[in-house]
């Protein structure tokens, strides 16, 4: 269980009474403002985290959310401690990705616990869970590297609901002697969830996929997209060049639309674009981007869209924006494994399809 500490008893998120080791028998957690001082145990010293995330934790998390070091942040995997806990003091498991681990120490202010991190290469746990780093084996592997079993009398660790894809619990159990309890979908109740005994309500075990949460995913989903977005300028610029002796802003701007509209507008409106398949929905969005360019030249709002134009439009950037939204699925909670494995098989032909006569009838209408 998690011990409530009174107010004057916590500082950054630890208890006042600081345990002083020396760092040097932590070298890998050298330089890491989040580390407010170690447990001296038989096993090796346990770090002890603050629960209050600094203006440098919330710079990183911003960059990272626009890709700057998003493969880099990571924390050192292991046992940490919340405040001074203690043999009876719960355990709750989660990945090495820095954002992850940020999300569940600062939920724990007040309070006493062991965080157990796992290694999974600095990926979140839910993609972690479908690409095995959140598994079985590492979950047994963390638990006896760190000898948990000599730090607390209990046997049981917390895992995050999202992680279970990844963790067979009765081999855990078999081979570690700790049990899985899975505790909530959401680390905001997390608090909640260790009051109630590690039961957890069906509204904590509700998966939500909110527009703030896809609003989140956003930037980095759009940074993705850069890359196309700078091959296609790349070839719409040589071709500018050899056919017309010149490079317009406007020749890139509809194809720019297309990467904002596949990556940033799908996602963000989601529930309401009709159709299951998200490479549907993004067609469609990307359907609606290429006639609203269409119209807005033939009536005077936009440059003028000749048909031959507008054919172009109309193969290119529907299956622009398909494309990149379907990579918006690992992402989301409204797809599977397989959907995504069967979704593939028959968008990408299309997309492809639709690209190759594209070209083609790109590099006949300078004939016709």
């Amino acid at each position: 269980m998690i011990k409530e500490l009174p107010p004057e008893k916590i500082v950054c998120g630890c208890s006042e009474e600081k345990p002083a080791t020396p760092l040097a028998s932590r070298p890998e957690l050298a330089g890491r403002p989040w580390v407010a001082g170690f447990l001296p145990k038989p096993t090796g010293d346990i770090p002890v985290v603050s629960t209050r995330l600094s203006f440098g934790d919330k710079l990183s998390a911003f960059k990272v959310r626009w890709g700057v070091g998003r493969m880099s942040y990571t924390v050192p995997p292991g046992l940490y401690a919340v405040g001074r806990p203690g043999p009876e003091s719960s355990v709750l498991v989660t990945s090495n990705y820095k954002l992850t681990f940020d999300t569940v120490r600062r939920r724990l202010t007040g309070g006493e616990a062991w965080i157990l991190v796992l290694d999974t290469r600095g990926i979140n746990v839910w993609c972690a869970a479908g690409k095995g780093t959140f598994g079985t084996e590492e979950v047994i592997h963390r638990i006896a590297a760190v000898g948990l079993s000599e730090i607390v009398s209990h046997r049981k660790v917390i895992l995050p609901q999202l992680g279970a894809p990844g963790v067979a619990a009765h081999e855990v159990q078999k081979r570690s002697g700790f049990r899985v309890v899975y505790g909530p979908v959401r680390a905001e109740d997390i608090p909640a969830f260790l009051r109630a005994g590690l039961k957890a309500s069906p509204d904590m075990r509700r998966v939500r996929f909110r527009f703030p949460d896809r609003l989140k995913l956003v930037s980095m989903e759009f940074v993705g997209g850069l890359k196309y977005l700078l091959a296609i300028a790349a070839v719409l610029a040589l071709v500018g060049l050899l056919a017309y002796r010149r490079i317009a802003a406007w020749d890139f701007l509809p194809y720019l639309g297309a990467v904002i509209v596949g990556s940033s507008l799908v996602p963000v409106l989601l529930p309401w674009i009709p159709g299951r398949p998200f490479s549907l929905k993004g067609a469609l969005a990307g359907l609606a981007w290429a006639l609203f360019l269409i119209a807005g030249g033939r009536l005077g709002w936009l440059p003028a869209v000749g048909w031959k134009l507008s054919v172009i439009y109309l193969l290119f950037l529907p299956a622009i924006s398909a494309f990149l939204a379907m990579g918006f699925t690992g992402s989301s909670t409204f797809t599977s494994l397989s959907g995504v494995v069967k979704e593939m098989k028959t968008a990408v032909p299309w997309m492809a399809a639709s690209v190759g006569l594209g070209a083609i009838f790109f590099g006949l209408s300078f004939f016709i």
